[in-house]
């Protein structure tokens, strides 16, 4: 699930707006809404992929990418599927790290330096932190 950032195109990158979904995105009709209609199978199964990822376990964008890639999935089929995803990064954060309190205490730049690691942003994962003990 870990890589290294250089080998993620530029294209599937992101931004770092990626950490707060804009009103006018929240408005607008999801990828996953029109895409289950008109998708072919590798899209699908890359879709697919990327729900059963989030259904157990927090991902960055980044590390979300680098799982998907690490399974074979083309550029393209993974652009697809994390778009499909529509997740909020913040939310994601905030699971990662009650996951790690959920194994045990951690003090707060511990946590940080982990969800960087899990390539998380630092405004990400300082927003993780805050939401649950500090």
């Amino acid at each position: 699930m870990k890589g290294p950032a250089s080998c993620i195109p530029d294209s599937l990158r992101g931004s770092s707006a990626d950490s707060a979904p804009s009103q006018q995105a929240k408005a607008r009709v999801t990828p996953t809404q029109t895409a289950t209609q008109n998708e072919t199978t590798k899209p699908k199964n890359t879709r697919q992929s990327v729900e059963s990822y989030l259904g157990y376990s927090a991902f960055s964008r980044l590390g979300l990418v680098d799982q998907l890639l690490y399974e074979g999935f083309t550029n393209s089929q993974v652009k697809y599927g994390v778009a499909s995803a529509n997740t909020d990064r913040n939310e994601q954060a905030e699971k990662s790290v009650k996951a790690y309190l959920d194994s045990g205490s951690f003090p707060r730049q511990e946590l940080i330096d982990q969800l960087e690691y899990g390539r998380f942003s630092r405004a990400q994962a300082e927003h993780g932190v805050a939401q649950n003990i500090y």
